[in-house]
């Protein structure tokens, strides 16, 4: 269990050399959004057994795709909600990087952006991260940015996100959702129940969502790895690694349990899959019956 007295969020602050903050667009009009509609920097609460450093590291994962080595501690802020109470207290921490930030995968929220503190006065800021930034400006605790016009070397190697994918086949049809018109993936498409693998087997990941998503009990022992999509992001983001997984026994039936993510769960014959789909969803489908177990997409 988590130590009361120590922050339950945690949030990283990136500033780059030339001084200025990779921030990120909340979404404004979901359900149980803080701070909706602010600009604000990447984090989020603390999972249980986490340490604030470990929730930290997992939500830059998660919510950018990146792996940014020798954070340290800044500073403790309190969040406070529009009544005026305390939400809870955030760790953050702070790091160096120089990337694109119009590259980063978008798994929450709006867009990424790097933003001067000329630019940051005219944005609605979250308040909590707003004050973060003025300590940083005040202290300035990272080394001042070059001055020289040579170029940074490039590294090529990029990380990749890993999702996990449920296939479930019963009498010639397969489960298929139909994404929320609003849902940040995919809005009005049809999908496999998938999701991001987090800091847990694959396996696992299966499991969670199968459950969170749809309400249906799967055992790992009943999971078998039957295909993998390898595709680039379409918006020139991270790489991914889609896993697709046949469950041979579960238990239950497929409820909507995430409203704002899915509009309904249905069996699809296989050989009159519903439009609009998801592309990698087709291929991986016509590859399972096709006993592919590999297929590259939209690789140029």
């Amino acid at each position: 269990m988590h130590d009361p007295s120590e922050p339950q969020g945690a949030a990283v602050l990136l500033v780059n050399p030339a001084g200025q903050y990779l921030l990120h667009l909340r979404d404004a009009n979901k359900p149980h959004i803080c701070d909706p509609g602010t600009w604000s920097i990447p984090g989020g609460g603390r999972e249980s057994g986490e340490t604030a450093f470990e929730a930290a590291e997992r939500e830059l994962s998660e919510e950018t795709g990146l792996a940014v080595r020798g954070l340290i501690p800044f500073t403790v802020v309190e969040s406070v909600g529009p009544d005026g109470h305390t939400k809870g207290r955030i760790q953050v921490y702070l790091g160096a990087w120089d990337g694109d930030a119009d590259a980063l995968p978008v798994t929450e929220g709006i867009m990424y952006r790097w933003f001067d503190t000329a630019t940051i006065a005219y944005l609605t800021m979250c308040p909590w991260a707003q004050r973060v930034i003025d300590l940083h400006r005040a202290e300035r605790p990272l080394p001042p940015p070059r001055t020289d016009t040579a170029a940074a070397p490039v590294n090529r190697t990029r990380p990749h996100i890993v999702g996990v994918h449920l296939y479930l086949e019963r009498d010639g049809q397969v489960l298929l959702g139909l994404r929320h018109p609003d849902s940040s993936f995919a809005g009005s498409i049809h999908h496999f129940l998938a999701g991001h693998c987090e800091q847990e087997p694959a396996t696992g990941a299966v499991v969670r969502e199968a459950w969170e998503e749809a309400g249906l009990r799967i055992r790992p022992e009943d999971l078998e790895l039957v295909h993998v999509v390898h595709i680039p992001d379409r918006s020139g983001g991270l790489p991914r690694v889609q896993l697709v997984f046949r469950a041979r026994a579960w238990d239950g039936e497929a409820v909507v349990r995430e409203p704002d993510q899915c509009a309904g769960w249905a069996w699809w014959p296989l050989d009159a899959l519903p439009e609009p789909i998801v592309p990698y969803t087709r291929a991986a489908i016509e590859g399972i019956r096709a006993g592919r177990v590999f297929t590259e997409l939209g690789w140029t």
